[in-house]
């Protein structure tokens, strides 16, 4: 069941995240070593349960560091591994920081940042990603950016970018317009949020590696939210919210990988158990709410 499944490490690489309940998913204290431990533990299950891609980023705390020490020869050979540039995080371990990360999509953070990763897994991602491409990032307009990338793609490195906002599909479709050097999409798609998925069908259909994130949107589809109508509608249905959240986007025909955002043993077997139950298209809301919503989520 894992194979169509990744696991992504924004809440597990540091000590506060916007997911529902966050704070009380991880160990008290929330030390550095103990966020070691759980998200080794975590990338073991999810081994064993026939997860083969993991995804981190720069700005994620310390999660390349804590994928590049589990990361033994013989699994690294077996695996995909995604990471991501752009942000970095600037809130010293601490959950209450007034700013967890600074976004700069400049060709001297990418110089700095790919430099770090390295580091941190102990040699070069499958894909790397700029993180959180908008359509007002000066990326895709800095040539000298845009050619420094290319150069990257030609030593074997996919290179892509990952979407956030209500334009997730104009920055998506602004760089499929362009001669490389991306080939790879990480973008926000949910029951709540479909706004990019015929984007995201146009970029697989050109041979672009598109994987799903936020697929159960931040904890709003799963039971920390409460009683919402989604969640009554999964109870009715006899599947836990979400299970049924990840399979509708796992049912995706564009969908090669639907990110796992779990922090606990508990919330990666029930994602894990994932069911498809038709298009759910009642729930979906107006971009521009949905992403009012999430811009509201409290670090926590």
């Amino acid at each position: 069941m894992g194979a169509r499944i990744g696991l992504g490490l924004a809440a597990l690489g540091r000590p506060g995240y916007i997911n529902l309940g966050h704070d009380e998913d991880l160990p008290a204290g929330r030390a550095v070593e103990d966020l070691r431990q759980r998200t080794h533990e975590l990338l073991e299950l999810a081994w064993r349960s026939g997860v083969r891609y993991f995804d981190a980023a720069r700005s994620y705390g310390l999660a390349e560091e804590f994928l590049g020490e589990w990361l033994t020869p013989e699994r690294r050979a077996q695996v995909t591994v995604g990471s991501k540039w752009g942000y970095t995080y600037v809130a010293d371990w601490r959950h209450d920081a007034e700013t967890h990360e600074v976004k700069d999509h400049t060709l001297a953070t990418f110089e700095r940042q790919w430099p770090e990763t390295l580091q941190a897994l102990g040699g070069a991602p499958d894909f790397y990603l700029v993180h959180s491409l908008t359509t007002d990032s000066p990326a895709l307009d800095d040539e000298k950016l845009l050619n420094r990338l290319r150069e990257l793609a030609d030593t074997g490195v996919r290179v892509g970018l990952s979407t956030s906002g209500p334009q997730q599909a104009a920055a998506l479709r602004k760089a499929l317009e362009l001669d490389g050097p991306f080939t790879a999409v990480q973008s926000t798609w949910n029951v709540l949020e479909t706004s990019a998925g015929a984007a995201l069908a146009e970029a697989h259909d050109a041979g672009w590696f598109v994987v799903v994130k936020e697929a159960v949107a931040n904890g709003r589809l799963t039971a920390k939210a409460g009683e919402t109508p989604f969640n009554v509608f999964a109870r009715q249905h006899d599947i836990a919210p979400d299970s049924l959240a990840i399979g509708t986007a796992v049912a995706q025909p564009w969908a090669d990988i639907v990110l796992s955002g779990a922090t606990t043993a508990v919330q990666l077997e029930s994602n894990l158990a994932f069911r498809a139950d038709g298009p759910l298209s009642e729930f979906v809301q107006q971009p521009e709410e949905y992403w009012t919503e999430r811009s509201a989520l409290p670090w926590i």
